[in-house]
């Protein structure tokens, strides 16, 4: 459920509802149900897990002294950056061999660009 939590801006709700989640999950281990009226400390101190709000703080922080002790110049990301709209018009404009300046002549541009109909 924790999955990629370093990251999550957690809300209130958001932490809320993971933790009926989790409980309800940790009821059906023991075999409870809300009928039973069990406490959820008695549930908790039966499996033995620190509560949800604990553990998303532990990964937030975890995540946070790694990113303290990288280096300056790591890499930023995971994998190729993804492609901006800058980057796609300049090879846009050098697949076509045209010069950005001319963008500034509104004539010249359209003629540049047009694609003749078939």
């Amino acid at each position: 459920m924790l999955y990629g939590a370093e990251c999550w801006p957690t809300k209130r709700r958001h932490v809320q509802r993971l933790s009926v989640a989790e409980m309800r999950m940790l009821r059906g281990f023991c075999g409870h149900t809300r009928r039973d009226r069990v406490r959820n400390e008695e549930i908790r101190d039966r499996v033995g897990v620190a509560p949800i709000e604990e553990k998303l703080i532990q990964h937030r922080l975890r995540w946070f002294g790694h990113v303290q002790r990288r280096p300056p110049e790591a890499p930023r990301g995971r994998g190729r950056p993804r492609l901006t709209w800058d980057e796609t018009v300049k090879r846009d404009l050098k697949e076509w061999n045209i010069a950005k300046e001319l963008a500034m002549d509104r004539s010249a541009w359209r003629l540049a660009i047009n694609v003749p109909e078939p």
